[in-house]
């Protein structure tokens, strides 16, 4: 049986554009246990840069742990979920080219996006913000 993962995601900004980070958790739904937290700091950017920087290092993060497992990537960011599902055309640039290495990097993996309502997310918010606010990237 394929093992299946969990990717909570997130991302914010404060100025929007303004420090940015993104924050991820990975986990394991046959049992509910955090198998991997990471936040990412992207600098300067958008919100929605870091949403889609923060989803893309939570994927990479459950392919390293399992390259076979199916995934499930959850966010409240409407714009990267109906993007990724195909649903949402990309105008800007910058979503384009974060787009495509999220495609990139889940090539051969299966994958469903669904979008969660905010409060749900709250474990992948705080690594968000802690990435912001220690302006670093960190993986545990």
């Amino acid at each position: 049986m394929t093992r299946e993962l969990v990717v909570e995601a997130d991302g914010g900004s404060r100025g929007n554009p303004g420090p940015a980070a993104g924050g991820a958790v990975v986990i394991d739904p046959a049992t509910g246990e955090v198998v991997a937290e990471l936040g990412v700091w992207v600098g300067t950017a958008s919100n929605n840069v870091a949403e889609y920087r923060g989803m893309i290092e939570g994927v990479r993060a459950a392919i390293a742990l399992d390259g076979e497992a199916e995934l499930t990537v959850r966010m409240d960011s409407k714009l990267v979920v109906e993007q990724m599902m195909g649903r949402w055309k990309i105008k800007h640039p910058s979503m384009a080219e974060l787009a495509a290495e999220a495609r990139q990097v889940l090539t051969g993996t299966p994958v469903r996006f669904e979008w969660i309502p905010r409060v749900q997310n709250s474990r992948a918010d705080a690594l968000a913000n802690e990435a912001m606010d220690a302006r670093a990237s960190f993986r545990r």
